[in-house]
């Protein structure tokens, strides 16, 4: 006789039921302990390097790179790495360029910013309106510049909101000197200092970018004014965040570039229009993956400190991804080094952006070079046989059309090379 019920199934079995294994989370650190981790990364006697506007805007044109999102999140010295390493980065700004740019940007602030004021009311503020809705008077004596001193970067950002606060309801012309401002940036505070910020009457903060290189005939060079405009709209998207807790505020999105005028060094100056490059930067910056998740992803013990070995450090480094392109060499300390492991590992990102695009999953050179061999009955693939393989694999179908036509190009190249020989008179 069954020892079950009539009217039911066998009892299950109490164990519970099997689970498939999770793959383990990167611990993420809370704020003060992640505090102490980056301090580790950095190195226990290394101080943090603040990051800046020219640091931000070059990171935010790769955001891929974790190596570089988490280096200048940790506040490592990227320039002092790179020579540990063995690679260092033999770029950089000149003294004297340093301190051209100094006495011109003296210059143009001196007598309590009148130059400056002017040059900001003639090209951008002459139409600017009063509180009470009548036509701003042009900037005079009466002008306002605000201390801004205060102790470590936290207490100057929190003077330069109360000096923002305090004139955008005065109603009058404001110059802040080197304002402190706040941004978050992969989810670490980054504190930055633009050479100005104007607030006019009616309310509008507008940045001032004050640069060395000249504007001769009204024009200056594109790169360096695209470079200007692409850390001007990091200053902007920080101005934003503080105008948001004030009421009647608002930050334009046309900055004031002052250059020197032709080959003197007098002041002269020019409207920049950076509603694109503050979208694309701000796009960027949102697709920052936070330092927290990085930091969280590597193994105890791991350092960036400068007084370890380069065996330590390579090791160190390596455990982060990096996203290397040729154009990191204009921009980051850490970019021959990652360079040369590009192109030891043998990555298609070493030839550039656009040639990795292009071979989708094909990774490396030499599986680029194979794909482009012909197929295995060795037949060569025409215009044809390109149409008809493109379906299966697009990639492979080009790269061996190209490689076809490259060889028919060579094959010919010696009969022309001779045809054109014969015809010359001489």
């Amino acid at each position: 006789m069954s020892s079950y019920p009539s009217s039911g199934q066998p009892p299950q079995s109490l164990q519970p039921p099997a689970q498939a294994p999770q793959t383990p989370q990167p611990r993420i650190p809370q704020p003060a302990a992640l505090r102490q981790r980056l301090a580790e990364l950095r190195g226990p006697a290394v101080p943090p390097r603040p990051l800046d506007a020219r640091a931000l805007a070059a990171l935010a044109a790769n955001p891929g790179c974790g190596r570089r999102a988490l280096l200048d999140g940790a506040g490592v010295d990227k320039t002092v790495l790179a020579a540990a390493l063995g690679s260092p980065a033999p770029f950089g700004q000149s003294q004297f360029a340093i301190v051209r740019g100094n006495s011109f940007e003296a210059k143009v602030k001196g007598d309590g910013g009148a130059e400056l004021l002017r040059l900001v009311y003639e090209h951008l503020g002459a139409g600017a309106a009063t509180g009470s809705g009548g036509r701003a008077e042009p900037p005079g004596a009466d002008a306002l510049v605000p201390d801004l001193t205060a102790a470590g970067p936290e207490g100057r950002a929190a003077r330069t909101a109360l000096a923002l606060r305090d004139a955008t309801a005065a109603g009058a012309w404001t110059l802040l000197d080197h304002p402190m401002l706040a941004l978050e940036v992969a989810g670490s505070p980054a504190y930055l200092e633009p050479d100005a910020v104007v607030v006019r009457p009616d309310g509008r903060w507008t940045v001032v970018e004050i640069k060395s290189f000249p504007m001769i005939d009204g024009t200056a060079d594109a790169a360096k004014v695209g470079a200007a405009a692409r850390q001007a709209a990091v200053y902007v998207l920080a101005l934003e965040k503080t105008a948001a807790k004030l009421t009647g505020a608002e930050v334009g999105h046309t900055v004031l570039l002052v250059c020197p005028k032709d080959f003197s060094n007098l002041p002269t100056a020019s409207p920049v229009d950076i509603r694109r490059e503050r979208s694309v930067t701000l796009r960027q910056l949102e697709r920052l993956t936070r330092v927290e998740e990085l930091a969280g992803a590597l193994p105890e013990g791991l350092s960036f400190d400068p007084a370890r070995s380069a065996e330590e450090l390579t090791e160190a480094v390596s455990a982060v991804s990096a996203a290397y392109a040729p154009e990191c060499l204009a921009a980051c300390e850490l970019a021959f080094h990652c360079r040369e492991r590009a192109r030891g590992a043998d990555e298609v990102t070493a030839l550039g952006r656009s040639v990795r695009g292009e071979l989708g999953a094909l990774t490396t050179v030499e599986a680029a070079l194979a794909a482009s061999l012909p197929g295995p009955e060795g037949e060569a693939v025409g215009a044809a046989g390109f149409r008809a393989a493109a379906g299966a694999d697009p990639t492979a179908a080009a790269l061996r059309y190209a490689a076809r036509l490259r060889a028919e190009a060579l094959e010919q190249a010696p009969a022309r090379i001779r045809q054109e020989a014969s015809a010359c008179p001489c």
